[in-house]
This record gives structure tokens, C-alpha cells and sequence, in this order.
């Protein structure tokens, strides 16, 4: 009644579960069951040391919605999106698809794509993951919703990658977690920092294998020994792996899965066959998938049987040479990181789809750069405690691109003041008001 009439504000302590017994003239036990019931309902969460609190209010304004105006003539490479000529032509997949449907329609009760699940399954034991049940789910973060809503409650803590997936830092602030950030580097997370995270008590784990967005990260056979070493020791920790690179990256995966007994891996179809084909494989211990299968049921019940076969059809055929994929994205990739770095200016990019530039300020950053014809997501949407940064996609960039933006990278990061720091900046163009979207 005090939350919801806001006596008790978000962010208010609460007073210890005796305490409250006393005031109240009820059993320490009642007490409890109490705050049980209010941490279930999401009213209240248990932050360590810092005791019982009331939980704050959602947030009104998603990550997600944090972008750039892009006006007229600009170069946008905000979008993140992969490169639409390296998709695999649909045609034969959907008419292959619809020929299984007419010979035998999926009807309710009907199991996965015997052949998808059969293609899924041999890709993962060939890339070194642990056998295990396989769930279809329509994209990585319905298959981590599902996992995170069926093991964690609200105010639980979770350790995320600094900085990390916007949708990911969304969904965990829907969800009413508290997220932990654990730094990355090129090598993917940094094992003292989660190990600190574990050591604090988060109850779940979210890596990224490869591609890491956005810094481009990928584990490496090393660190992936670091990471494992430290997770063994919390082997009640659920911990999820995203595989997403897989079908158009150039770096091995060195899985996780399996360090702690709940576990699950997904891989995501939407960057190597299009966003559009919104469908993940995931493994995963026996309980974890359990849980995720029984929450989809009563949920959307099934992925499309048509969109399975599809994408069955894409894996048997070959339709994508992952090997030319990545070299494409490879060359512009490495291409744009060369070129700044001769400029004096340190990227990330191992993998993937992005380059992750440091910066001291975005806001005038990405102005500047607008002023000179190109446009970049804001770190902000990525970050929770990592420095600022600017996320550029370079799936669309031509070769004779890279130095040109290089050049203006240059310039729109130069300190001001600093030599050539007047001319084009110096007119006021690059002192407009930064205006984002949905703020």
C-alpha cells in the first residue's frame, strides 16, 4: 500500500524482515513470505549488502530508441544491419518449403523440422558444443527472454557485457534485473571482472562468442580456458552463450557451454540468411530447455514450420559461403580500422558486422561527422559504466570508402582547438543541437 500510494518512493530501503515482524505484530515468517510475494510481483529487490529496496519504475525509453536524425544526403551507417547483397536469394528456399507444406501440412502437436534440427545439431558437435536437447525459437532474444524469465525473478542480477547488445540491456531492464557490467576486450569478456560479477552474486551469465556487438569481439581458445575456469566455480550460475556470427564470421568458436549445469547456446539465422528469417537454434542442458520449450507452448507455441524449412533448405544447399561472407565484411572491417589506426586513432573490430571507435564526447562527435556527410549509432545505447564511443556498421561500405571516412573520423574527433580544429567546425555548423530520436 505504501509503494503504490508513494509514501515508500523507487530506490526507498526497506526495513530488515524482523523489523518489519515487530512493527507489524506478525511471525518473522510471515514477514518473509511477505517480501517473497512483493520480490515475485516485481514491487521490491534484494541488492546484496545494500539490503531490500523498493524497484524503480521501467524505464519509459528504450535503448533501442536512442539513434541519430539522420537528414538528406547523409551516409547512414547507424542501422547495424548486414549487407543485402550477401543474402541468399529466397526463391527456391520458400518454393521448396511450400512443396513440403502441400505434401505434409504442420497441424498443432507437430514436433520442429526433423531435417533443420538434424542440420543444427551436426553444425554444433562440429564447432565442439556438448550434445544436448534443441528448441527453435523466433530470434536470440525470444530464446533469451524465455530462459531468463523461466530461471530469474525480478531484481535478480545478471552480468552483461560493458558495453554490450541494446536489446539485450533492454530486455534485462523489462525484465527488472539489475545488470552487472563486465568489461570487454577484443578477446571478449575479461575474466577478473566476471569474476567479480560471479563473486557479487549474479544468478546468470550473457556472452557473446564472436561477432560480439558492438565491439566486434570474439573468444579465443585462450581466454575461452579463462572464462570456463572461472564459471566452474559457480556451477549453479544459468549461463547463456550467443553464437549469432555463425554463417558469416571467420574466427572459430570456442564454446562455453557446458562449464556450469544450466547452460544454453544459441545460434541466430538473422544475420547470415537476413533479419526477416527470424529464427535461432538453441541447445542447452535438459532443465534449461525444458523450461524454455514449456513457456513457449504457452506462449506462441511453435516457430513457423515454413520458416523452418526455409532456412533447412539454405543450410543443405550451401546457399551462403560463410568463408566469402566474412572476407566481404573482413576487408571493410579491417579496412576502416587500418585506415584510423594510421590516423592515430584506436577502433575494435575483430569480427562482425561493427567498428567500435572511443571517444571523449559522442554528442560532438557525431555532430561533427554529420556535418560532414556521415552518420554513426551513439555508444550510449550500448553502454551502462564503459567510456563513450561511437558503433559504426560497415556492411554497406564500398572500398573506396574507408579513407574519406577515415578523414572525416579524423576531423570530427579532433580536440577542439586543436590544428584544422576551426574551419569546417569553426562556422558553427558542428554547434547545432545534437537532436536524438525518441528522446
Amino acid at each position: 500500500m505504501a509503494v503504490s500510494e508513494g509514501r515508500l518512493p523507487p530506490g526507498a530501503t526497506l526495513p530488515p524482515v524482523r523489523e518489519v515482524a515487530a512493527m507489524a505484530g506478525v511471525s518473522p515468517g510471515t514477514a518473509a513470505a511477505a517480501y517473497r510475494l512483493l520480490r515475485e510481483r516485481g514491487v521490491i529487490e534484494t541488492a546484496g549488502r545494500r539490503g531490500t529496496r523498493v524497484r524503480a519504475r521501467p524505464a519509459t525509453m528504450l535503448r533501442e530508441e536512442i539513434r541519430v536524425e539522420v537528414p538528406p544526403g547523409v551516409r547512414d551507417l547507424s542501422q547495424g544491419n548486414p549487407d543485402a547483397r550477401l543474402l541468399p536469394p529466397l526463391h527456391d528456399a520458400l518454393a521448396a518449403a511450400a512443396r513440403a507444406h502441400e505434401e505434409r501440412p504442420a497441424m498443432y502437436g507437430t514436433g520442429d523440422d526433423d531435417e533443420l534440427l538434424a542440420l543444427a545439431g551436426a553444425g554444433l558437435r562440429a564447432d565442439g558444443v556438448p550434445s544436448g536437447p534443441l528448441a527453435v525459437t523466433s530470434g536470440t532474444l525470444d530464446a533469451v527472454e524465455r530462459v531468463l524469465a523461466g530461471h530469474l525473478r525480478p531484481g535478480d542480477a545478471i552480468a552483461v557485457e560493458d558495453p554490450g547488445w541494446t536489446a539485450l540491456l533492454d530486455l534485462v531492464a523489462v525484465l527488472g534485473l539489475r545488470p552487472v557490467p563486465v568489461r570487454v576486450d577484443d578477446d571478449g569478456p575479461v575474466p577478473d571482472e566476471l569474476g567479480r560479477a560471479l563473486r557479487g552474486g549474479v544468478r546468470a551469465v550473457v556472452v557473446t562468442a564472436r561477432a560480439q556487438n558492438p565491439t566486434g569481439a570474439a573468444v579465443t581458445s585462450a581466454r575461452a580456458v579463462e572464462l570456463r575456469a572461472v564459471l566452474g566455480s559457480y556451477p549453479e550460475v544459468l549461463l547463456i552463450e550467443d553464437d549469432h556470427g555463425a554463417g558469416f564470421v571467420d574466427v572459430p568458436l570456442h564454446p562455453l557451454a557446458g562449464a556450469t549445469a544450466r547452460w544454453v547456446l544459441l545460434r541466430s539465422t538473422a544475420k547470415a540468411f537476413g533479419p526477416d528469417l527470424r529464427l535461432a537454434l538453441v541447445t542447452g542442458d535438459p532443465v534449461t530447455l525444458g523450461r524454455l520449450r514449456g513457456r513457449q507452448r504457452l506462449a506462441a507455441g511453435w516457430v513457423s514450420h515454413l520458416l523452418q524449412r526455409t532456412v533447412a533448405y539454405l543450410w543443405r544447399t550451401h546457399a551462403v559461403d560463410p568463408t566469402a561472407v566474412a572476407a566481404s565484411y573482413g576487408r571493410r572491417r579491417d579496412g576502416l580500422v587500418g585506415a584510423l589506426g594510421r590516423r592515430g586513432i584506436a577502433a575494435h573490430g575483430r569480427s562482425g558486422l561493427n567498428v567500435w571507435i572511443p571517444v571523449a564526447d559522442e554528442s560532438t562527435a557525431i555532430t561533427r561527422l554529420l556535418a560532414r556527410g556521415w552518420a554513426c549509432a551513439p555508444g550510449a545505447r550500448n553502454r551502462v559504466a564503459a567510456p563513450p564511443a561511437l558503433r559504426l556498421t560497415v556492411s554497406t561500405l564500398e572500398v573506396e570508402e574507408l579513407e574519406p571516412l577515415a578523414d572525416a573520423l579524423a576531423a570530427a574527433l579532433m580536440p577542439v582547438g586543436g590544428v584544422g580544429g576551426t574551419g569546417e567546425c569553426g562556422t558553427g555548423e558542428c554547434g547545432r543541437e545534437l537532436r536524438w530520436k525518441g528522446a
